[in-house]
């Protein structure tokens, strides 16, 4: 699916109504889409209080289309118009025809509190993606009776209709006065900014609803959200009469005295997502715990230098890489002067730039440290940064850089050449080319040590079967935060391991390639 601005949105419907399709239809289709979902949030919808909250523009006007759906299904629908407008008249006289009970909330005898107290469900439907300044009154003060209601009554459910009022559909910036919903019913397209950081504070589950635009409008939108139906296609089949070559062969070099962990859970992850072979090139310690705990990978052994890898252990890499389709360089490798000397002479060798590979953790901060290294770094890579690591990359601050994920990733895609993948919740891969992908997922649980590991080893084992940079990135992200998503509906947001990821990577994407078994 499209992510979308407010102003490409816009354009979306100007060429709906060019085509023939009004925007009275889409509003049509909207409302009766958000009233199909709400009755799936609230199941014995039936006789219940409904509450639904009316601004003044065409997101008042969904709402009003709402009412009348859900009071046609026998619900009990109060319309509260909290600010009135002129653009709500025919969808307003078509809800009272159908039996909505309209109220004015207004200052001095405002029945929104007592409206709120007795509510089973809220519909949030006071300002879209017209919204582009701070919520003032009276929307403020009937925020706050919604917030203070929410707080008092947990099974209060508030459904937001296209974002939650005082979200930013571009930014994802968020309003003091917004109000966390449980589910986002975004509409025709998914919106930008509630695939942010601070969104995810907000718009709870967030579900795409068709309002009837005609195919291929969006064709040339150059920014998606990832789903099953985009993935699944990309991943890598398995002929039946293949053999480990295959699937190609990948090098994961990483490890040291401090991380003895790191290069087994990329090792690891790069076979559980069908990487023919893998091979770790480490030192003699790393080789010496790694073989025991996975005995199906083999072992380049690397000079040491005080436990860590010697520089000169570049030439040794650099020698192997003809045996292998792609390369992954950072787990684990610490941070001493020799092994950032290591990084730098084995990164910017011709060799590498002939082999697609990922740069991660340690190897990103030695890149930062080389003044001008996206020049003298040529050919296809991937770089995972945490936005920490992106800071030290681009020089910006952390708060620049989770101000705007999205154009903070394009930006330097392009600017570096190589595919960026920019991680946290909602985690944006970016291509040089513009192309931009984020993934759907916000987890808590993925924020543990080692899963970023298993993250670039998926993406190595990917870029070993032959995947391009960014679709690798792309299944990479998706299949490792899909497993996390089946491990936190089991054991809830916090206790997740690294490790529990592993075995979850191969029935993801059995799941992805066989949606229907």
């Amino acid at each position: 699916m499209k992510l979308v601005t407010a102003e490409e949105m816009r354009a979306l419907e100007a060429k709906s109504e060019a085509s023939g399709v009004s925007t009275d239809t889409l509003m049509e289709k909207a409302g009766l889409t958000v009233a199909q979902e709400a009755v799936q949030l609230l199941p014995d919808y039936r006789g219940r209080l409904v509450v639904i909250l009316v601004g003044p523009g065409n997101n008042g006007g969904d709402g009003l289309v709402v009412a009348r759906h859900l009071q046609n299904w026998r619900a009990n629908v109060v319309a509260c118009i909290c600010v009135p407008g002129k653009a709500l008249a025919s969808k307003l006289e078509l809800a009272v025809e159908a039996g909505v009970e309209i109220v004015q909330s207004v200052d001095g005898a405002d029945p929104l509190p007592d409206l709120l107290d007795r509510a089973a469900l809220v519909i949030d439907s006071m300002l879209g993606i017209g919204q582009a300044r701070v919520v003032d009154a009276p929307l403020k003060g009937q925020l706050a009776l919604l917030a203070q209601a929410k707080a008092r009554r947990p099974d209060l459910k508030l459904l937001a209709v296209d974002i939650p009022t005082g979200l930013n559909a571009d930014s994802g910036e968020v309003d003091p006065a917004t109000v966390a919903a449980e589910l986002t019913i975004t509409l025709g397209a998914p919106k930008i900014g509630l695939y942010t950081t601070s969104a995810a504070e907000v718009v709870g589950r967030i579900v795409v609803g068709g309002i009837g635009l005609p195919p291929g409008l969006d064709a040339d939108l150059p920014t998606e959200v990832m789903d099953d139906h985009l993935i699944g296609p990309l991943l890598p089949r398995r002929p039946i009469g293949a053999n480990k070559g295959t699937f190609g062969r990948a090098l994961v070099v990483g490890g040291s005295h401090r991380y003895l962990g790191a290069p087994y859970l990329a090792c690891a992850a790069a076979g559980r997502v069908g990487a023919g072979l893998v091979t770790l090139a480490s030192v003699p310690l790393v080789r010496s715990t790694v073989a025991p705990m996975l005995p199906e990978v083999t072992h380049l052994q690397l000079a040491e230098s005080d436990w860590t890898v010697a520089p000169e252990a570049a030439a040794e890499v650099v020698a192997a890489l003809g045996q292998y389709e792609a390369l992954l360089v950072g787990c684990g490798l610490g941070d001493t002067a020799a092994t950032r000397s290591f990084i730098q002479q084995l990164l910017l060798s011709d060799s590498v730039s002939k082999i697609p590979t990922v740069v991660d953790a340690d190897a990103l901060n030695a890149l930062a440290r080389l003044r001008g290294w996206s020049g003298q770094m040529t050919g296809a890579g991937v770089l995972t940064p945490h936005p920490g690591e992106m800071a030290r990359l681009t020089g910006l601050s952390i708060a620049d850089v989770q101000r705007d994920r999205l154009a903070c990733a394009r930006t330097y895609a392009e600017q570096w050449g190589k595919v960026v993948v920019l991680k946290g919740a909602y985690t944006v891969i970016a291509s040089p080319d513009g192309r931009a992908r984020v993934s759907p997922f916000a987890n808590p649980a993925l924020a543990s040590a080692g899963t970023g590991d298993t993250l670039a080893g998926a993406i190595v084992g990917l870029l070993a079967q032959g995947l391009d940079t960014f679709d690798a990135a792309s299944c990479g992200v998706y299949v490792h935060a899909a497993a996390g998503e089946r491990v936190a509906a089991e054991l809830g947001d916090s206790g997740l391991l690294a490790s529990d990821l592993l075995p979850l990577f191969p029935r993801v994407m059995k799941a992805l390639k066989d949606p229907l078994l």
